[in-house]
């Protein structure tokens, strides 16, 4: 069966309830330069409506046996108007491809305390997020949720941040657990002295792993958010890596990317723009087509701001259902 992801704010996936032979509601397919897409979907055998039976493994290995195809990443994502997606990543031969860091080796572990910390943050955010009460504040450099439990759960990472700051550090760069990295990565966002681990976090967007890599792209964008609003607190964070995930095999690392770079375009910085343009500009695109809105927004919003269209042109394309006539007359000069 398919891998089933749920984003919302969460810093985990859940693998919700669904029926037995859950019908699929749309799919997508991205990284798609050379090979036409029909050639894929060929390939993928599905199609919407058909029950989602067929293993992860065996429809990659099958795509992956197309010439030209490097990688393909599948993964289904829960739901829209009670039906998942089909997301399907392609990263053709020449294509822009990121590269990760190798995979750390040490039998390292965090303290209980901190676990059980995260834990009981996670079990809160759940909560939350099915009750859609999910509103954040990053003006303090990190993520506080403005629901009662969850905010409870992180004040507490403020002190285990600073208490256990270098347990964290060497967790982050050199754990075998994956999970544990990505742990340190979100407790790690709360240490005081922001500048001293910015280097951790932005290493741990290079991790081997996707949950890690979403973690430290969550604490890097409150450490961004804190240093465009305090301009004199010497934080200077770079959108390098946001730009880098946008091209992304994996859906995870897109997602993170959009929402990462919807907060540096907003101040229109032309080094951001320019760096979009040239290097993830056909990726973001293909995104803002994208059938389930919640997920196209983001990249929308940004491929407009580096054509130069005001937020409130967007806003209103994007609200009088003018989002693929937007998006042509962005995409005829962005294709050149």
């Amino acid at each position: 069966m398919l891998y089933f992801r749920t984003v919302v704010l969460a810093l985990t996936a859940w693998t919700l309830a669904l029926p037995a032979q859950p019908r699929i509601g749309q799919i997508e397919i991205y990284g798609t330069r050379k090979i036409p897409q029909d050639k894929i979907r060929k390939a993928l055998g599905l199609a919407p409506g058909d029950p989602l039976t067929k293993p992860k493994g065996e429809i990659e290995d099958t795509l992956e046996s197309i010439d030209g195809v490097v990688q393909a990443h599948v993964e289904a994502f829960c739901c829209d108007q009670g039906k998942p997606i089909v997301y399907v990543g392609i990263l053709e031969r020449g294509a822009r491809n990121v590269q990760y860091r190798s995979f750390p080796d040490q039998d390292l572990s965090l303290p209980d305390e901190v676990t059980r910390a995260y834990a009981a943050f996670t079990a809160a955010l759940e909560r939350a997020s099915a009750e859609g009460d999910l509103k954040e504040d990053l003006s303090h450099g990190y993520s506080i949720i403005e629901n009662p439990a969850c905010q409870a759960a992180q004040a507490k990472f403020v002190d285990l941040a600073e208490k256990h700051l270098a347990v964290l550090r060497n967790i982050l760069k050199n754990a075998r657990d994956p999970e544990d990295r990505a742990i340190a990565a979100y407790i790690i966002g709360y240490a005081p002295d922001k500048t001293a681990v910015l280097g951790d976090v932005q290493l741990a967007m290079q991790d081997p792993d996707g949950a890690v890599r979403a973690n430290a792209a969550r604490t890097i964008r409150g450490f961004a958010f804190y240093s465009f609003a305090n301009p004199n607190a010497n934080l200077r964070v770079q959108a390098t890596w946001f730009v880098e995930l946008a091209n992304s095999v994996e859906l995870g690392d897109r997602l993170e990317a959009a929402k990462g770079l919807l907060l540096f375009t907003e101040k229109r910085d032309e080094t951001v723009l320019a760096n979009i343009r040239d290097r993830a500009m056909l990726s973001l695109l293909e995104m803002a087509h994208w059938q389930y809105l919640p997920h196209a927004l983001p990249a929308f919003l940004v491929v407009g701001r580096v054509s130069g269209l005001s937020d409130e042109e967007l806003e209103k394309a994007w609200s009088d259902g003018e989002r693929d006539k937007t998006l042509k007359s962005i995409e005829k000069p962005a294709k050149k």
